[in-house]
């Protein structure tokens, strides 16, 4: 079962660096991402949203080679991957996968200018290895769908670095 966490950052870059902790912890099987989400609360006031992938780049690449061997069919292999490739990125672009982007921009609403929080969904079964590579990063444990002793400990976790800081 997929488990949500969201945790606060003074910024991007920090946000950033756990993301990429993660993507590592992921590469070596200690974690299963399904979403990994930034959302940054600009000084501007605007809030935006770093995806670690693009659907609609997924579904073009996936559009155009279907197009290509549909195309192929029919011997016009280059207009088939351009019609592919335009459909899979519309369908890509309109499908939202992973966590709710308007729970995201809601949430980045509530933090302060300037600052981050990174959004995962995902699951472990590696969960101590996890928090270790995460805690020299602090950050406020602000939404989870863990329960009470697991989010307890994780926020025990992340405190430690802000407290020894």
């Amino acid at each position: 079962m997929s488990t949500l966490v969201a945790v606060a950052y003074p910024d991007i870059a920090t946000a950033e660096q756990v993301r990429q902790e993660l993507a590592q912890a992921m590469k070596e099987h200690l974690v299963t991402l399904e979403d990994a989400v930034i959302v940054e609360h600009r000084p501007d006031g605007k809030i935006k949203l770093h995806q670690a992938g693009s659907p609609a780049g997924a579904g073009a690449a996936g559009g155009a080679l279907w197009g290509g061997l549909i195309g192929l069919l029919f011997f016009v292999p280059l207009f088939g991957m351009a019609v592919g490739a335009a459909t899979g990125a519309l369908a890509g672009k309109s499908v939202d996968v992973g966590v709710n982007d308007n729970f995201m921009k809601e949430l980045g609403a509530k933090m302060p200018p300037g600052g981050a929080a990174l959004i995962v969904l995902g699951s472990t079964d590696a969960r101590d290895k996890v928090i270790e590579r995460v805690r020299g990063y602090g950050g406020d444990l602000i939404q989870t769908s863990l329960s009470t002793d697991d989010e307890e400990h994780l926020r025990a976790a992340l405190s430690q670095t802000a407290a020894t800081a």
